[in-house]
């Protein structure tokens, strides 16, 4: 048998959008790419373009998933919704993307770590549902759509971590500072997905698998800008690649 060359986990990172991918626009993803390497993972972009068989055999090579953010929104039909008229457009690209790497991923007992997007794609694609505009369907005084790219500046708010969660163990206790960035976040959890966090108006900040032993973590702000100076961010990123690296070595044996 031979001997694997590349022993660090590889984390697959899909695209943001296919629009970013044909044109090129590599800065945003690239953070996710950085945060990973930086953890100690190999990061593998995955094209939104890939045939069916070819995303399978690409995710047989995988050892760990990030689900990164996006400017779109998940198609609301998905979860049994009409389209709320703030809606971005969806990218069925990265839908069907996202969808077929978590069922190889979830089957195949490998981390999941979904970032803002991601852990509403994640979510809907566990059956659940999604609040489609948080400033026109919730009352609340947080500004949570703190777009980097619209107004060159990030807003923050804070968000209490369950303390009998995985998280809190990455996070120590008491409440955290988070960055924010969305104006969609998760309405009902879906299937073995657990709340372990929320914004002082409700809003959920993070779930959790219950499923079985695998590490999966959703969590709605964007860890990836704020690993410079924010030790939550560096340890979902690392807690991530360990637990790729440990089902790695389990699965040689």
């Amino acid at each position: 048998m031979a001997r694997e060359t590349n022993p660090k986990p590889r984390v697959g990172v899909p695209y943001r959008t296919r629009k970013e991918e044909l044109t090129g626009e590599f800065a945003r993803i690239e953070k996710y790419i950085e945060a990973v390497r930086h953890a100690g993972g190999e990061p593998v972009v995955i094209s939104l373009g890939l045939s069916a068989a070819h995303l399978d055999r690409l995710a047989q090579t995988l050892d760990a998933l990030l689900l990164p953010g996006s400017p779109a929104d998940v198609e609301p039909s998905r979860f049994g919704a009409a389209r709320h008229p703030k809606a971005a457009d969806p990218d069925p690209h990265r839908e069907r993307t996202d969808f077929a790497l978590l069922e190889h991923s979830l089957e195949g007992q490998k981390p999941v770590l979904a970032i803002c997007y991601g852990i509403q794609s994640l979510n809907v694609f566990l059956g659940g549902t999604l609040i489609q505009d948080i400033p026109s369907e919730l009352a609340t005084s947080i500004e949570h759509d703190g777009d980097e790219e619209k107004h060159q500046r990030e807003a923050f708010h804070s968000a209490r971590i369950d303390p009998e969660s995985r998280l809190a163990k990455l996070a120590g206790a008491g409440d955290v500072r988070v960055n924010s960035s969305h104006h969609q976040s998760v309405l009902e959890p879906g299937k073995d997905l657990r709340i372990v966090s929320r914004a002082p108006d409700g809003v959920i900040e993070a779930v959790e698998w219950t499923g079985g032993a695998n590490w999966v973590m959703g969590v709605q702000w964007h860890p990836e800008r704020m690993v410079g100076d924010d030790a939550l961010a560096r340890a979902l990123f690392r807690d991530l690649v360990v637990s790729a690296a440990a089902r790695k070595s389990f699965a040689r044996v």
